[in-house]
């Protein structure tokens, strides 16, 4: 009976084991999620303030030398043939 017993405990403290190795992953797993997302988040941020901070150099330039505007190109029509015409 003892041998029972001794074997009951083995295969409980084995399956603690196995309980505790998936929850040390899973925390592991949780924590690098949490830091990935967070360096993520100040990349975006870093990058969006780029980004305005080039906008607003764009329209303080634009402001200070506008571009000329684009004169329509004008289609000039074929002359016309005399009616009459001369042969």
């Amino acid at each position: 009976m003892a041998e029972g017993n001794q074997s009951i405990m083995e295969k409980a403290e084995a399956r603690f084991m196995d309980k505790q190795k998936k929850t040390a992953e899973r925390n592991k797993a949780t924590s690098d999620y949490m830091s990935e997302a967070s360096a993520r988040e100040i990349k975006t941020a870093r990058l969006r303030e780029l980004r305005l901070a080039k906008e607003e150099a764009d329209r303080v330039a634009e402001a200070l030398n506008p571009t000329p505007k684009k004169k329509r190109a004008t289609v000039k029509k074929a002359a016309a043939a005399p009616k009459g015409g001369t042969s």
